[in-house]
């Protein structure tokens, strides 16, 4: 029918996909597109570009505009050479990245396996684990505070010690990354018990046929078949591990053994400091170090959409 009419030159027929939106529809299309963009223009990307410019100035936030002064590069060579605690917070910053990835990540997988054979009292167990990820991080500082203190904490009531597991900087660091983990198992657990849901039965099935153990199947089939999931797992990761700021700052405020960049920026930004060019050039290395794993991830995801 539809090349007839194209042989006898008339018009197609219009489609409701084809058909004008009517004025009220496209007030309302326009709303949808025009407020979230403003919204994240205003709240990200012009802060975001602010820092940048920022980073190349020297200014201590008091008095006006003016009085802000170019400086170029000087402060990402000030942080890299003569600022002390920066090398030690990129460690710790690794240090985490690796702890979370060893640690609460393959847990997470461990325990969304284990949940998804549906286990009696699964949604009890499922509950029990998610519970901290609901919680805030200061919170989760507060309820560790009531295990590590070192007069009255259960830890070393249990143990036997006097251990001041947020003051000493031998351990503090080890201390706060268990508590971070305790909260973010929950997390990576809920995200990979989400993507074993969707894994078609038959692909197990089929290896079963062939005799393929669990361990085999899942390492061979089903976590490739996962692979958008492990994806955005690592991107989460790797951004958890760089806006580690809540349990540090309330222990003592990113310092003593636990400096990381995020309270590195905070206490220059608006601390005793109060040096917003220098603190901003930090923020500017976290958001290029930021900026490299999303670049990978979405060019990885683009990809996948466009085969």
């Amino acid at each position: 029918m539809t090349s007839k009419l194209r042989a006898r030159g008339r018009p197609l027929p219009r489609t409701r996909r084809q058909r004008k939106l009517a004025p009220r529809d496209r007030v309302v299309v326009t709303l949808m597109v025009v407020i979230p963009a403003v919204l994240v223009i205003g709240l990200v990307w012009l802060p975001a570009l602010g820092s940048v410019l920022l980073s190349f100035t020297s200014w201590n936030g008091i008095g006006s505009l003016d009085r802000i002064k170019f400086v170029g590069v000087d402060n990402y060579v000030d942080i890299a050479t003569i600022y002390p605690p920066f090398w030690p917070a990129v460690q710790h910053n690794v240090v985490w990245l690796v702890f979370l990835i060893l640690g609460p990540t393959l847990l997470g997988v461990l325990l969304a396996v284990l949940l998804d054979k549906e286990l009696r009292g699964t949604r009890i167990y499922q509950t029990a684990l998610y519970m901290p990820v609901v919680l805030s991080l200061a919170l989760v500082g507060f309820i560790w505070q009531l295990l590590y203190s070192r007069d009255q904490g259960l830890l070393n009531a249990v143990l036997g010690t006097q251990i001041d597991w947020y003051g000493d900087p031998d351990v503090n660091l080890w201390a706060v990354l268990f508590a971070t983990g305790w909260r973010h198992t929950g997390y990576i657990m809920l995200l990979y018990l989400a993507g074993l849901k969707g894994v078609d039965p038959s692909l197990r099935e089929a290896a079963a046929i062939d005799g393929s153990g669990e361990v085999s199947t899942f390492f061979r089939i089903i976590l490739p078949v996962m692979r958008p999931i492990n994806l955005i797992v690592i991107v989460v990761v790797v951004i958890e591990s760089l806006r580690a700021f809540d349990l540090v700052w309330i222990v003592n405020q990113g310092r003593n053994g636990l400096e990381i960049i995020a309270a590195l920026v905070t206490s220059n930004v608006v601390g005793e400091a109060s040096r917003i060019g220098f603190g901003s050039a930090m923020a500017t290395i976290m958001l290029l170090i930021s900026s490299i794993f999303i670049t990978i991830y979405l060019r990885v995801v683009m990809r996948e959409d466009e085969s």
